[in-house]
């Protein structure tokens, strides 16, 4: 138990470089807030999309100042959105990282900080951090590998083929006649469904690839899985590995896309539990913890799923840092687990904060 008269010192870690900035705000934003200010001395720390990483400066923030964002987090233009007020902040030299915190939590969506970057560097500086470390984070990112591991370990996954940038694209009937159609083009490193397109036609397949391509050297074109979407939290490390309850998305447009998540307000809506046979949700639970060791995870994942018809299940992908907005689906399954939103951030803390040498 630490020492109640002096807060343990967390910076929080937010934007980054990826087509996730804005995702990874939102969640920061809500994750800082659910923070205990009585246990813990919180810093933001926001990373430019070009790199820079910026800060208020070393005065002690208040709970005034987070349920504010005093500046720090603020879209003028868009009051529904949060960017970052680069006017008030000023460079941060990373170098203090180990010396001004005793904890780092990394709140960083896709490239350039989920994928194991970010957790490499702080690692080699000694840095205790919340989430998993340089192997756990680039597997969970790069789909394609993720993928070949769990076929490997006899996990079910959906049939797919890996497109390269530095060759030539296939033809789109050898591509429909392999995995069918409709199919799915997915950046192989990228999150929130950012540049993932559904095609049915020839005449969309070449643009879906180019368009993935502008996020990632390599795209993932997957079968078209006839199921439902259902997702499992995972909390914990090793054995002590738990899954939570199943939850279902049920999207309005044709499929969990980007503006479905998080620009159209009626695009999804969550049902939590999902209403599933015990033996199929006992077996996603399992499955979501198995997927969790097998990828080498710590600390947190969501994996999601498709079900089929007949009961049967197909492991979608793995997120090794789960968005923390408002209508994200990892803390909501923790609550409805008995994880309260503060508890499951005290938690996580508490997890890297064991990493101390």
């Amino acid at each position: 138990m630490e020492d109640m008269e002096k807060k343990v010192r967390v910076a929080f870690l937010c934007g980054g470089r990826s087509a996730e900035h804005e995702v990874s705000l939102q969640s920061a934003k809500n994750i800082v807030s659910a923070t205990d200010g009585a246990r813990y001395e919180k810093t933001l720390i926001g990373i430019t999309k070009d790199g820079r990483w910026l800060w208020r400066g070393g005065e002690r923030h208040n709970e005034a100042d987070f349920r504010g964002f005093n500046g720090f987090l603020l879209n003028e233009d868009d009051p529904k959105t949060i960017c970052l007020d680069e006017k008030n902040l000023v460079p941060f030299d990373c170098g203090q990282l180990k010396q001004r915190f005793d904890v780092v939590f990394p709140v960083l969506h896709g490239p350039f900080g989920e994928d194991g970057t970010v957790q490499g560097f702080l690692a080699m500086n000694g840095v205790p951090f919340v989430g998993s470390g340089v192997l756990g984070s680039a597997l969970g990112m790069d789909k394609e590998t993720a993928k070949k591991l769990l076929r490997a370990e006899g996990v079910p996954i959906a049939d797919f083929v890996t497109v390269r940038k530095d060759t030539r694209i296939p033809a789109f009937s050898a591509i429909a006649a392999k995995l069918g159609l409709p199919l799915f083009v997915k950046p192989a490193n990228m999150g929130s469904s950012v540049g993932v397109h559904k095609v049915h036609r020839e005449d969309e397949w070449f643009e879906a690839v180019n368009d993935a391509f502008l996020y990632d050297a390599k795209v993932i074109v997957e079968e078209c899985i006839d199921g439902r979407e259902v997702e499992c939290a995972v909390l914990g490390n090793g054995a002590e590995a738990k899954a939570s309850c199943v939850g279902e998305i049920i999207a309005s447009h044709e499929f969990y896309s980007y503006d479905a998540k998080y620009i159209d307000e009626d695009g999804a809506r969550i049902e939590i539990p999902a209403k599933l046979p015990d033996v199929v949700t006992e077996k996603i639970r399992e499955t979501a913890v198995n997927v969790f060791l097998i990828l080498s995870c710590a600390d947190l994942s969501r994996v999601d799923f498709f079900v089929k018809n007949d009961g049967g299940i197909i492991v979608n992908e793995i997120n090794t840092m789960p968005g923390f907005t408002k209508i994200s689906m990892y803390p909501k399954l923790w609550e409805h687990s008995g994880i309260s939103y503060e508890t499951l951030v005290d938690r996580l803390i508490r997890y890297g904060l064991g990493r101390r040498s």
